[in-house]
């Protein structure tokens, strides 16, 4: 599987990348990124960055790229992206975001200073970086949320 990391620059992209060992990570972001590519992982450019045609630009690069799923950290890119999923799915790229309806739960009020993160795929917890075990029945969660291990209040993983 061939993943997208937007926010590539950043450092917590790079964290994001031990959640998927066993897969291609696409590490991009906008204007100047480094040109590395590995066996596992590459950094990429976006292009310029423009706010208005933010899901327009991620479609066609992930199409480009042959990307099979996205994971966009920007917190610019968030709603664009998760209201455009289904677009999205059309392709056949999975959007790793709650959905847009349940989007305003999950945004972090402030810059999240959260010690550790949680991916969760359709429901299931895949990669908890304290090793916690999350079981979520409520909703089929999709994405990256932080967390401090002292409380269960999850919220996107964004920068």
């Amino acid at each position: 599987m061939k993943i997208l990391i937007t926010g590539g620059n950043n450092a917590k992209a790079l964290k994001l990348m031990k959640a998927f060992p066993s897969h291609f990570v696409l590490l991009a972001d906008y204007g100047d990124v480094p040109g590395i590519i590995t066996e596992n992982y590459a950094f990429s450019s976006l292009g310029p960055l423009n706010k208005d045609s933010i899901a327009h630009i991620l479609l066609n690069f992930s199409i480009t790229e042959g990307i099979d799923c996205i994971i966009p950290l920007h917190q610019y890119e968030v709603e664009p992206i998760a209201k455009s999923a289904v677009l999205f799915g059309e392709y056949g790229i999975q959007v790793l975001l709650p959905d847009a309806s349940l989007m305003a739960k999950y945004l972090p009020k402030e810059q999240n200073t959260y010690q550790n993160f949680a991916v969760f795929v359709a429901g299931e917890c895949v990669f908890a970086s304290g090793k916690e075990i999350f079981v979520r029945t409520d909703e089929k969660l999709n994405g990256v949320f932080g967390y401090n291990v002292a409380d269960d209040d999850l919220k996107l993983f964004t920068i």
